[in-house]
């Protein structure tokens, strides 16, 4: 057995066990001691274990400022080997078990959220009935859900070197997130959201500075590899800087990993990138500025999946709040109508749906099936206030089977 080969598999072992002694690990290899702990002391100075008296723990959670590995070529050509050594082999795996793994990349946001009685006019002070510091970011929030809906899930994103980079570190450790790593930017903060919630008209104003989110680099993104190649879904988002975002879907493709794009907020970069998508999941808003058809019903909703897929994307599916979901897989239209929800705050419903969406795909379900979960699942979270508080797979089993 290889040295690369060998270590690989003491990391499939600490994945599956936790944690594994010098002992157990030299007898499971029929290596000596000596060797194990070089494996291990090379392991954790990549940061993918932990030494340990004896033996060593995998690392699932991380915060630093540097690269977990460096790729030791420029992103294309990392790209040119996985393609030529990777696809086969992967494509190969996927067939045979699927393990429900989804790898997120995606931003993550403090939300520092004040209810008024009203918007204040220019120049004006107003004092909040409320105020409330919590998690956000649309990675984050997908990450959630798709955890709550029963996938294996790694979560990337940036945060800076500040207060809030601890806060979101605590927040994800304390969550049901499998893992996740956490670059820091040395130049820009924690992303963060101002939000005014006008308690006269159920009306938001929303102020977004992206932050560190938006300073992910080839490199880091070359880094998750690893965590790629064991996943069956790539889910990604376009509140980071576009060209991570491109360089990790090119780097899923290569390794065989289903694309889900949720184009959100809009920029007209998601047209460059259908190429590498599996399935695109629009709102009506969203379907509307990528085709250039007005969506307003259902019919229009079918006319803006057609332009989107002569564009190049291989599925769409355009979310429509109490109208459901429209699914267009190759020449197929599906309707799945909306869950009855008594509604209390939809902040978070399309981030509810797609993390759904990709833990339900990664299972094996088909398209349709996947979406029926999804819609299913967003009923529920609305029911719920904040963004981040999502429902659990039993709940959504249970909605599921009332209809």
């Amino acid at each position: 057995m290889f040295l690369e080969q060998r270590r690989q598999q003491i990391l499939e072992h600490l994945d599956k066990y936790e944690s594994m002694t010098v002992e157990s690990l030299s007898a499971l290899f029929s290596v000596t001691r000596e060797t194990i702990r070089s494996d291990l002391n090379a392991l954790a100075a990549e940061k993918l274990v932990q030494r340990c008296h004896g033996g060593a723990m995998v690392i699932r959670r991380s915060l630093q400022s540097k690269l977990i590995t460096d790729t030791g070529d420029n992103f294309e050509v990392l790209l040119k080997r996985l393609q030529s050594q990777k696809r086969k082999q992967a494509g190969q795996q996927k067939g045979k078990n699927m393990k429900g793994k989804v790898c997120i990349l995606g931003s993550f946001n403090v939300d520092i959220v004040a209810k008024v009685e009203r918007f204040p006019k220019g120049g004006e002070s107003l004092l909040a009935l409320d105020s409330t510091l919590g998690p956000g970011g649309k990675g984050s929030n997908q990450a959630t859900a798709a955890s709550r809906a029963g996938a294996k899930v790694h979560f990337v994103s940036k945060v800076g070197k500040d207060q809030f980079s601890q806060f979101a570190y605590d927040h994800l450790s304390s969550s049901e997130i499998h893992s996740f790593t956490l670059y820091q930017s040395e130049t820009e903060p924690t992303g963060n959201a101002i939000i005014y919630v006008s308690q006269e008209k159920g009306e938001n104003m929303i102020a977004i500075y992206s932050g560190a989110n938006k300073t992910i680099s080839e490199d880091e993104v070359a880094a998750i590899a690893t965590e790629l190649e064991d996943s069956e879904v790539l889910l990604v988002q376009l509140e980071n800087n576009f060209a991570a975002t491109l360089s990790a879907m090119k780097l899923a493709k290569a390794l065989g990993v289903k694309v889900i794009l949720n184009p959100a907020p809009f920029s007209s970069h998601a047209l460059e990138c259908l190429e590498y998508v599996d399935v695109i999941t629009p709102n009506e808003t969203e379907a509307s500025q990528l085709s250039g058809i007005d969506v307003q019903d259902l019919a229009s909703a079918k006319e803006a999946a057609q332009r989107i897929v002569s564009q190049g994307a291989q599925r769409v599916i355009i979310t429509m709040g109490s109208r459901g979901a429209l699914i267009l897989d190759g020449h197929q239209f599906q309707h799945i109508p909306a869950f009855a929800a008594l509604s209390v705050d939809t902040t978070g419903a399309g981030d509810a749906f797609n993390g759904a969406l990709a833990a339900s795909i990664a299972k094996g379900q088909s398209l349709a099936q996947a979406a029926t979960y999804a819609a299913a699942f967003a009923s529920l979270s609305v029911e719920r206030e904040g963004a981040a508080n999502m429902p659990d797979n039993a709940q959504v089993i249970a909605r599921l089977a009332q209809r």
